[in-house]
Order: structure tokens, then sequence, then C-alpha cells
């Protein structure tokens, strides 16, 4: 652990036109959120990134000292904090537990859409909040995977990094109370949130940037290219977001 007095750090993290490390910000957040002043420097370039390596003695970054020390990266700096270093040959239970969870949340909305709201939703209705409720559940599954490849492009999450870990359960909640047909002032506004900002995010990636990533809309260890997928996911929300404000005006 650090003592009170060593309040500052140096970091180094890969911020190039293509790519910005998530570890980095991971590490950036971390520091940040316990209290130090960051002195964050940027490796701009491969040859500046692996110049930097070696000069260090390093295999990856990013790389964090404190005071006279190297750190190491951001797992390093999780045990420097005291935090638990995610283990990912551990045994668990969370993808069952994400699964059977939305399967009852999912069971209990509809059923109360189906007996006691006034309107009635509509098959295509149904599909986009069940989407939106499963692609959730796929996100739960590992939400530190999910959040490390979504901070990867996506505009919100770079700027304040616990977004990426907000995320999933912020759409699973839109799904469900859409699936649900309640508490429509919320529900709407914020599927058109995270639909929002993640169609922009997306499209700058990979039709701006021309970048090409993995796409984290089911899941962290998924192989699906960004583009296509996740585009179409957060224009379902936009499309679904506006539609459920606008119905009880059309009478629909």
């Amino acid at each position: 652990m650090s003592s009170a007095s060593e309040k500052s750090a140096i970091l180094y993290r890969m911020v190039m036109g293509t790519h910005v490390c998530p570890w980095g910000l991971r590490a950036l957040h971390l520091l940040k959120s316990h209290g130090y002043t960051v002195d964050d420097r940027h490796l701009t370039t491969r040859e500046e990134t692996d110049a930097f390596k070696a000069r260090h003695g390093v295999t990856t970054t990013p790389q964090v000292f404190i005071g006279e020390r190297r750190i190491g990266g951001h797992d390093d700096l999780r045990q420097f904090l005291g935090l638990k270093v995610r283990d990912p040959k551990a045994k668990t239970y969370r993808p069952v537990i994400a699964l059977f969870a939305i399967a009852a949340l999912l069971a209990l909305a509809a059923s109360h859409a189906a007996y006691a709201t006034p309107f009635t939703m509509r098959a295509g209705e149904w599909f986009v909040s069940f989407a939106m409720c499963l692609l959730a559940m796929l996100k739960l599954r590992d939400v530190a995977g999910f959040a490390t490849m979504f901070l990867g492009y996506d505009l919100l999450a770079r700027r304040w990094v616990p977004y990426a870990t907000l995320y999933p359960f912020a759409e699973a909640t839109a799904g469900l109370l859409m699936t649900a047909n309640v508490l429509t002032w919320f529900s709407a506004p914020l599927a058109l949130c995270i639909g929002g900002i993640g169609a922009v995010s997306v499209f700058k990636a990979v039709y701006v940037d021309r970048r090409e990533l993995k796409c984290a809309c089911v899941g962290g260890d998924s192989n699906v290219p960004l583009g296509f997928v996740s585009l179409t996911e957060n224009l379902m929300m936009i499309a679904m977001g506006l539609w459920m404000l606008a119905r009880p005006l059309l009478g629909a």
C-alpha cells in the first residue's frame, strides 16, 4: 500500500491516432479515484512505445511510477492499491446467474405488460426490448471483459471510465422497463441516450477513423467485428426510445 504522502504518480500509456489503450484509461481512472495527481504521459507512436519498453525492460504498457518505484501495469496497480485482481482462470457462476436473472426479470416484465398496462405490446416492440435484454445478458456474463473492449471505441467511456461498467445494467434496465411497458418517461430517454452515444461512437470508429476493432455488443469474449451489428443495436435502441415516447401521442 501507498503512504499518505505518496499522492503523485507518472503514467505512461498508449494514445495514438487510431488507438487508445483501454488498460491505460483504466489505470488513469484508478489513480485519480484514489486521490493521485497523475502526470499522464502519452506514447503516441509504435516506435516511441517500443523505445519506452526497451528503456525500462518491460513488455507491456501502461506503466505506472509512484515516487522512485515502478509499480507496473493495470493489474499491478490494483495489487498496489490493495484491490482484488481478477483471475481469468477462476471458476465463476456469473454467466449462469446473468442468464437466469435476465430470464426471470424478462418473464415478470412481459407478464406485467400483458395483464396490467393500458397498451398492448406488439411483436415488433417486444422483439427490440427482448433483444436489448439478451444483449445486456451477454455483456453481464463478464462485465470487466466487456468494459475493456468497450473502452476501445466508446466516446463517453473514454471520458468517464465507470460508464463502461454501467452500460450493460443501463441497457438491461431500459429493455426490461420497455418490455413491462412501465416508466416510459425514464426508459425511453435512457435508451435514446445510450443508443445515441453508441451509434456516434461506432460510426466514428469504423466509418470515420477506419479502425478494425472487435464489437463488445455481444460480450467481451466475442470475435465479432465492430460495425454493422453494433451500429444496428444502437439504432434499434434509438428507434425504440422515440417510438415509446411517441406512441401515446399517436394513440398507437
